[in-house]
């Protein structure tokens, strides 16, 4: 029985189709010619449905232009590399280094500048602008350089009675000035002014800061201090202004608990203290030699008068050398380059700190950045000199404040040194 269809037979597949060939030549390449695709033809007599045609035997022709690949080496697609796609290597670009460095540059570029602007606006809105000096009344005239009123309060507020226990700072309520300093910026370095608390100075007229009211001056004298406790910030750059004939361009205010803040926000100040130091009423025990003060530390040193031999004098010098050495902790690259350092000291800072109402981050940084220079030789610092003393009040030298004052507001090299 026949394995092929109907009219078909062995023989009729070729002489040499499954059989071998007869002949000692090998047999020839075969090219398979292309169908032509389209609605089948109907079928023939016989039974024997008509198979598709076939045009040539290259592959080529018919009607829609079919061609099947097997000529042309394109039988999977490609460009002859076989099945499996193009050889290693073939047609692949070359990396665009130079587009790729580009774009990471633009993209670093574009994260600092997003990231340096949200820092700036949310630095920005922490400052608590609260002193308007515009009511300050009878102002100087405005010299060379720019004058900064540092003032340290005893301020409690927001503090619990365990921070206040720890910090060994009572509970008085109220605030005072612990500490008052000028510091003048300028092309000739830096100068930092203490001015110490028990000064004696005139309270002269000034408008109230709340009420608005007008108090003539009397000729009244006071330690410098009171006028802070009588009206606030604006009566205390009014006094200093007067008793000086300097003007005040910015202020500046820091409590207990936000000095300490700052200080554990850094990691502490590291200090060399001349002498043992232990005092009962600032919870001060220290000794002497270079160490690392933390923030209840820090704020018992600077806040220390009664165990030192030159009390309130010698207590800002302390304070002088304390405060240099914080801003240059502050503006040190371990700081300033280091986020989870960085943000926190801020956070602490701008929280606590309470400034006039024309006070920038510029001119906030800038003050930093000149009580930095102070402490590494690029600027100078010293008491307001004084000249004896008046019921306990220290009175100030006039011949050597007036030059000082003229040297600060033309700012020139200060020649004048203090106690």
């Amino acid at each position: 029985m026949s394995e092929w269809p109907e009219g078909w037979s062995g023989d009729d597949r070729g002489s040499r189709y499954g059989r071998g060939s007869a002949s000692p030549r090998p047999e020839n390449a075969r090219v398979m010619r292309q169908v032509r695709r389209g609605q089948a033809a109907p079928p023939r007599a016989g039974g024997v449905p008509r198979q598709p045609s076939y045009v040539d035997g290259a592959g080529h022709g018919g009607r829609d232009g079919y061609d099947s690949g097997y000529n042309t080496g394109r039988v999977y697609g490609g460009s002859g590399g076989g099945p499996h796609g193009p050889a290693p290597g073939a047609g692949r670009p070359a990396p665009d280094w130079r587009r790729r460095v580009k774009w990471t540059a633009i993209t670093v570029v574009t994260v600092l500048l997003v990231t340096t602007a949200g820092t700036y606006f949310w630095a920005d809105s922490k400052l608590n602008r609260e002193v308007d000096l515009s009511k300050v009344i009878e102002r100087p005239e405005a010299g060379k350089g720019t004058n900064y009123l540092i003032v340290g309060s005893d301020s409690r507020e927001g503090m619990t009675d365990e921070q206040k226990k720890h910090l060994h700072t009572g509970s008085a309520e109220g605030k005072r000035t612990d500490s008052m300093m000028i510091l003048h910026t300028g092309g000739n370095g830096s100068t930092l002014v203490s001015l110490p608390r028990d000064s004696n100075v005139e309270i002269p007229s000034f408008v109230g800061s709340d009420s608005g009211k007008t108090y003539p001056g009397t000729g009244r004298h006071v330690k410098l201090n009171a006028a802070y406790a009588e009206d606030g910030p604006e009566l205390l750059v009014r006094t200093v202004e007067f008793n000086t004939g300097l003007r005040i361009d910015h202020y500046v205010e820091i409590g207990f608990a936000g000095f300490a803040n700052i200080v554990d926000a850094v990691g502490g100040v590291e200090m060399d203290i001349p002498q043992d130091i232990k005092d009962t009423k600032s919870g001060a025990d220290l000794k002497k030699g270079r160490q690392t003060l933390d923030g209840q530390q820090a704020l018992a040193f600077v806040r220390t008068r009664y165990a030192l031999a030159g009390s309130d004098l010698d207590r800002t010098k302390n304070q002088q050398k304390f405060l240099s050495a914080l801003a240059s902790q502050v503006a040190t690259p371990a700081t300033v380059l280091n986020p989870f350092r960085l943000y926190p000291t801020m956070g602490a800072g701008l929280d606590s700190l309470i400034v006039d109402k024309d006070m920038s981050l510029f001119d906030l940084a800038g003050m930093f950045w000149a009580m930095k220079g102070v402490s590494g030789g690029d600027g100078t610092s010293l008491n307001m000199p004084i000249s004896g003393s008046a019921g306990g009040n220290l009175t100030w030298d006039s011949a050597k404040v007036k030059t000082l004052v003229d040297q600060l507001r033309n700012d020139e090299k200060v020649t004048v040194t203090g106690n």
